[in-house]
């Protein structure tokens, strides 16, 4: 493993000086020595030590926790405090900081070589999770966002602009429901407000407006998180599934049209105007009666209603009798 390069911040040259040569002693290269805040800031930009070991009590417009913050939120290298102080409420106003720990003086070797190593590993595997989060996040298919309980987007990943056809700073610029359809906004911010009051957006549909202007329809699930005062989302585009269902529908209703007209058409039954018979499915015309008894179960008896017996039968029981 290569030497862990260490930088030293001390307005107190002995003390720094001495410091310098047992962080030596036992295995540690020392890349410089600040006097003030300001310089331990400069040093850092210049030397890029892996850790930083600052005196709380520095002199000269930058204070230790000034320094040390600064250098956390420029190059996130990990600090450690050294301090004669070790009370509670010292010790609380260096927390803004973030510090990996702190170091009372006098140093004592075992203590201060403990310190550096637990610091530097808390730095590295933290420093791997946020890379592994941050590759994560750029390279998944679904669209992941991080949304201000003001309304705006503070992260997005490239999921949106390959899906919306917006920036990022596009997307961002805008309070996030002026991106959604007219349409499904109040429902919108009614969920956005259950969850802003610690509920969950589960299998929440809405349409999205795309920088050419058409809508894509999206499937939330969301939670909040009140320390951080942010919501975050998963967000997938679901608009040819949607398409899907729409086309599906419209083959149903044609589909339960088309039978209703053929139960119409087949509730009427052809008839020949002369000889009275019916045509049936197989274009085969046939007497009613070999019609019904083929296609129901009915039974004929034969017998001669009244008007026919007194226009057909009458007649011929007469003739008959005459002769």
């Amino acid at each position: 493993m290569a030497t862990r390069k260490i930088l030293i911040a001390d307005d107190d040259l002995i003390l720094a000086k001495e410091l310098e040569t047992r962080l030596q002693e036992i295995g540690y290269e020392v890349t410089a020595i600040a006097f003030s805040g300001r310089e331990a800031i400069t040093l850092t930009g210049r030397t890029w030590p892996h850790l930083v070991l600052m005196d709380m009590a520095l002199h000269g417009g930058v204070s230790g926790v000034e320094a040390a913050e600064e250098i956390r939120q420029r190059w996130s290298i990990p600090v450690i405090f050294t301090t004669a102080d070790t009370d509670d409420a010292n010790l609380q106003r260096a927390k803004g900081a973030e510090p990996f720990g702190y170091v009372a003086k006098p140093f004592v070797d075992r203590e201060l070589r403990i310190n550096i190593e637990l610091a530097l590993c808390k730095h590295e595997t933290t420093r791997w999770t946020r890379e592994l989060e941050s590759r994560f996040f750029t390279v998944s298919i679904d669209m992941l966002c991080c949304l201000d309980f003001d309304g705006y987007f503070k992260q997005l990943n490239p999921a949106w602009e390959r899906t919306l056809g917006f920036t990022v700073p596009e997307l961002m610029s805008r309070p996030f429901v002026e991106f959604v359809h007219p349409d499904d906004r109040e429902r919108t911010r009614e969920q956005n407000g259950r969850v802003r009051s610690g509920g969950q957006a589960l299998s929440f549909e809405n349409r999205y407006v795309c920088k050419d202007g058409s809508y894509k329809w999206l499937l939330w699930n969301a939670v909040p998180d009140f320390t951080e005062q942010v919501i975050y989302g998963v967000a997938r585009d679901i608009t040819m599934r949607k398409q899907a269902e729409d086309e599906r529908e419209r083959l149903v209703r044609e589909l339960q049209a088309a039978l209703a007209e053929v139960r119409t058409l087949q509730a009427i039954l052809p008839i020949c105007s002369y000889c009275k018979k019916i045509r049936d499915d197989e274009n085969y015309w046939q007497s009613v009666e070999s019609y019904i008894s083929r296609y129901t179960n009915t039974r004929f008896s034969h017998s001669i209603c009244p008007s026919c017996y007194a226009k057909e039968v009458e007649p011929q029981l007469g003739v008959r009798g005459g002769e």
